[in-house]
Parts: C-alpha cells; sequence; structure tokens
C-alpha cells in the first residue's frame, strides 16, 4: 500500500512539475479558453499512475485503452483550441501525451527513470527561446559537420581494427579515432560557446572557449586583432594568456582521463603554471582603458578534415616516439615533443599517456608533457610578439616565463 501511495505521488508530482511549466507559459490567457494547463497537466500525470496499477492489477491492454482514450481527448480539445487561436504547436499534445506515459511509468517501472525524463521534459519545455535561438544562429556547415563526424564516429569506429598494426606497438586505429573525436568534441563545444557567447562577452569568452578549440590558434587571432587595435593590446594579451591557462588544464584533464598515474607529478608543476599565467591575465585585463570588444571569428573545428589532421597528428606523434624510443632511447621523446609543442600539446599528451608505465617511464613522459607545455607557451609569446607587436610579445612572453619557472621550480623540487 505505501508503495503503491509513492508511486502515486511521484506521477502526480511529474504532472504538477509539467503542469507548473505549461501553466505559466498561459498564464495571460483566459480560464477556460485552453485546453489544458496547471491542473490538467498535475491530473494528466495522476491519470497516468492509476492507469498503469489499473491495468498490472487487471490486464495490460487496459493501460493501452486508457492512454488512446486521452490522447483522443485531449487532442480533440487541443484542436478546438488550434482552430480558435491559429496556433498549430503540437508542442502541449507531444507533452500531454509523455505526461502520462511518464505517470505510468512511474507506476510500473524505475521511479529515477521517471523522474529524470521528467525533469528533461520540462527543462526542454522551460528553455524554448534559447533553444530556438541557437538553432537559428547554426550555420549549414556547422550541421553538415557535425552530422559527417557523427557518420564517421558510428559507421568508420566499429569497423577499425582495435589493435597494433605497426612493428612498435604504438599505432591503434580505432583508439587514435576515438581520442580525436574526443578532442574534435571538447573543441566543438567551445566553438559552439564562442559562436553563441562571442559578441556579448567580447575577447575573454572568446579566450577561454577559443583555448578549448586551440590556444595556439586563438593566439594567433587575438595577435591579428592586437596589430589593427594597438590600444587595445593589453587586454588581447590577457585574453592570449586565459586562452593558455585554458590548455593547460586541458592538458591535465586529458592526462587524468587517460592515464591517472600521471597526476601526483604532473598536478602542482601545471596548477603553478596556471596560477601564475591567470594572475598575469587578471592584471592585464583589469588595467585595460576603454571597453573594446572587437569582433573574433573563429574556424569551425569539428570539420571532417580537421578531425583526420587531428588523428593523423596523433599517429605521428605516437609513431615518432615509439620510433623514436626503440632506436635512441627514452630521451629522444623529449625532442620529439618539443618539436610537437611548437603547434599542438593535445597530440604530446595523448601520446605520453597512453605510452606511460607501459613503453615509457613515468618521469619521461611528464618531462616530455611539460616540455611540451613549455615549448608551446614560448612559442606563442613569439607569434603574439611578430603579429601583434612588441608589447603584445612582451606582455605574453614575460607572463610565460615566469609561469613555466613557477612550474618549472615545482616540478624540480617536487
Amino acid at each position: 500500500m505505501v508503495e503503491l501511495l509513492s508511486r502515486l505521488a511521484v506521477a502526480l508530482a511529474i504532472g504538477l512539475l509539467v503542469g507548473l511549466e505549461r501553466g505559466w507559459k498561459s498564464r495571460d490567457e483566459q480560464e477556460g479558453r485552453r485546453a489544458a494547463g496547471f491542473r490538467t497537466f498535475a491530473l494528466t500525470g495522476l491519470l497516468g499512475g492509476v492507469s498503469g496499477i489499473v491495468a498490472d492489477a487487471t490486464h495490460p491492454m487496459v493501460l493501452g485503452f486508457l492512454s488512446l482514450g486521452y490522447i483522443g481527448a485531449f487532442a480533440s480539445f487541443h484542436y478546438l483550441e488550434a482552430r480558435e487561436t491559429g496556433d498549430l504547436s503540437v508542442t502541449s499534445v507531444v507533452a500531454g501525451m509523455l505526461t502520462f506515459a511518464l505517470g505510468a511509468y512511474a507506476a510500473l517501472g524505475e521511479l529515477q527513470v521517471a523522474i529524470a525524463a521528467a525533469v528533461s521534459m520540462v527543462l526542454l519545455l522551460a528553455l524554448r527561446q534559447p533553444l530556438h535561438e541557437w538553432v537559428e544562429k547554426l550555420r549549414e556547415e556547422e550541421i553538415r559537420a557535425v552530422l559527417t563526424l557523427l557518420a564517421m564516429s558510428f559507421l568508420l569506429l566499429p569497423v577499425l581494427p582495435n589493435r597494433t598494426i605497426d612493428p612498435w606497438g604504438s599505432i591503434n586505429p580505432y583508439e587514435i579515432w576515438l581520442l580525436a573525436i574526443m578532442i574534435a568534441a571538447i573543441s566543438f563545444g567551445g566553438y559552439v560557446a564562442m559562436r553563441v557567447f562571442g559578441e556579448r562577452l567580447g575577447v575573454m569568452m572568446a579566450a577561454l572557449v577559443g583555448g578549448l578549440a586551440s590556444s595556439t590558434a586563438t593566439t594567433l587571432t587575438l595577435a591579428r586583432l592586437g596589430e589593427r587595435e594597438p590600444a587595445s593590446d593589453r587586454l588581447l594579451s590577457g585574453g592570449i594568456l586565459m586562452a593558455g591557462v585554458v590548455m593547460v588544464v586541458r592538458v591535465g584533464v586529458v592526462a587524468f582521463l587517460l592515464n591517472r598515474a600521471l597526476i601526483p607529478s604532473l598536478v602542482l608543476p601545471l596548477a603553478s603554471v596556471a596560477a601564475v599565467l591567470l594572475a598575469a591575465a587578471a592584471l592585464l585585463i583589469g588595467r585595460r582603458s576603454g571597453s573594446t570588444h572587437p569582433e573574433i571569428e573563429m574556424a569551425n573545428p569539428l570539420q571532417l578534415g580537421t578531425a583526420l589532421k587531428l588523428a593523423a597528428v596523433i599517429a605521428v606523434v605516437m609513431l615518432a616516439s615509439a620510433v623514436a624510443r626503440h632506436y635512441l632511447g627514452s630521451t629522444a621523446v623529449l625532442g620529439v615533443a618539443a618539436l610537437s609543442g611548437i603547434t599542438d600539446v593535445d597530440a604530446v599528451t595523448i601520446s605520453m599517456a597512453r605510452l606511460a608505465g607501459n613503453q615509457l617511464d613515468m618521469p619521461t613522459a611528464t618531462l616530455a608533457i611539460a616540455l611540451a607545455v613549455g615549448v608551446n607557451s614560448m612559442a606563442k609569446a613569439a607569434m603574439a610578439g611578430w603579429i601583434g607587436g612588441w608589447r603584445m610579445g612582451g606582455y605574453v612572453g614575460l607572463a610565460s616565463v615566469l609561469a613555466l619557472a613557477a612550474g618549472g621550480a615545482v616540478m624540480a623540487f617536487h
């Protein structure tokens, strides 16, 4: 008895939750002039729960008949409302059907699943305007890129060999493509955030989300802006340093996800570098003059060609590291890491995380990642100075040197 009452209470709560959102949306409409509101959806959830209990006690077909009856009645009243108001949206009908179904499932199935589905439904209903605005901002090439990568992931990934195919045991096509998808997806999240919020929050949002996509590309973008707008050099230099902070954090996250054994030796040096870069960025941004927010355009990082290039870079770095270690010893890996770090740290981080503890000792793998971060940071300082001018180069270079010195000191005495 207690369990049945609890399940009915959850079914009613689901209906109340949906009814609250639907009722608030139609709060300005005259009473009796709408097909469903707060009470109707609350009763729908309870009806679904009662129908589930009755069907469980009698015959499963009872639930089907009651469901069809409810859908017919609800759809009929919604049709009359739509004919009068001209509103052809079918969202409320679908919401009513789902509320009934979740009420029934709350009576018969897993309560946590029913509650989670109800919360998801209410979120989708409540976020109607932001979701529509987001869809309007999407470009055709972005949608094609996502669909193409999804197709490549779900069609190509399962057929790729999940084993090493080279004599040095370093190239696993399945793992490489999976890692490329992961990095590309993270980058695309930053790109979408830039597309949605970039114009409102300006350079700092671009730096934060650009650091997720590519801190090197973000540095080039901000440096070019600095060349055109010298008065914003401090703001843009702070943005470059913020992108560097995100890059350092991303390195730590990737290392943690792939090989947690690296974290004890990496976390303090990376945290020291990030802290100094963050402090320098805050100092530069806090002292900026004016309210200039240059417009920034970023390339879509989820194009198929970009993902294939990323996979190729990861494979090349893995293979080069394995060959260098095999023929020249573990220390030769450091040279590969330094060269790779000029343009990219993700491939080095992924490669070292995979090799560490298996084909490469932990200290060498840690040093290789740190070296890649250091080389990449100084390379970005050089880019900033070369493209954006000596002032930007000075700001970024000095902050980078201090950050790397702090990280190196921590690593030496850790």
